[in-house]
């Protein structure tokens, strides 16, 4: 069997997430279903990790085995041609046989756009998280050092995560701002808890728009509950930017 490793960007915005689900259209059921047509066999596409329904993926890592002898090219041809505009896969590459996309992840480096602008954005209305009023980026740079490191985020993470150990590393955290007004705040961590990064995202927002001080925002990581933490940014603005590994 071939392991062959698939790095895949999609507009997240029809889809109930990258995972299969029973209620809705996922981007590994789509692609799953085009692998088949393609080799005739049945496969299981392991991706890196979950996104949420609406987030959006530049560079998602995923590998699935296969007996198909369909060379690298014609397997990412052929997946692309049968999957919806909104899909497509980068790369396909046949890789060791023990690599695997989920159990191999060093980090990953999430992208969290917010269009900070008085006027509504039209053509990144699905990409941006949209804030007319002015958010003061100072502000919000003085709190990104309270995140990086190894700390508990039960704060920052949904009351329904799957996971009982709410401990990650934030290995680097940053913002900028360019001349059309898009914020970007990039987070790269060890692993990541359910919606950690869009709670992060909204804590952050709530320091620029001084609800919340640096001092505040210290008391809420301490407290370790969700309650404390505010709003939950919206999904459209996040981006699974790149998974690194080894």
């Amino acid at each position: 069997m071939r392991n062959i490793k698939l790095i895949v960007e999609y507009d997240g915005t029809a889809y109930c997430g990258w995972q299969r689900q029973k209620n809705g259209l996922s981007i590994q059921q789509l692609i799953e279903e085009s692998i088949c047509r393609m080799t005739g066999e049945e496969s299981c596409v392991i991706g890196s990790g979950r996104t949420d329904a609406g987030v959006h993926a530049i560079g998602q890592v995923a590998h699935f085995h296969t007996s198909s002898l369909l060379g690298e090219r014609n397997l990412l041809m052929g997946i692309n041609s049968l999957l919806p505009l909104d899909i497509a896969v980068r790369e396909a590459q046949e890789v060791d046989p023990s690599f695997h996309a989920r159990f191999d992840v060093r980090s990953k480096i999430y992208l969290y756009r917010i269009c900070n602008r008085p006027v509504r954005p039209a053509l990144d209305r699905y990409r941006a998280w949209f804030i007319w009023a002015p958010l003061d980026l100072a502000m919000i740079e003085g709190g990104l050092d309270l995140f990086r490191g190894r700390h508990d985020f039960s704060s920052f993470c949904s009351t329904h995560t799957d996971s009982l150990d709410h401990i990650r590393t934030i290995l680097d955290i940053g913002v900028t701002r360019d001349a059309d007004g898009m914020i970007n705040i990039s987070v790269e961590a060890d692993g990541f808890l359910r919606y950690m990064v869009r709670n992060i995202v909204g804590a952050l927002v709530d320091i620029g728009r001084g609800k919340y001080s640096r001092e505040d925002l210290a008391g809420i990581m301490a407290a370790k509950d969700r309650s404390k933490a505010g709003l939950t940014a919206p999904s459209q603005g996040l981006f699974l930017k790149e998974v690194r590994y080894g």
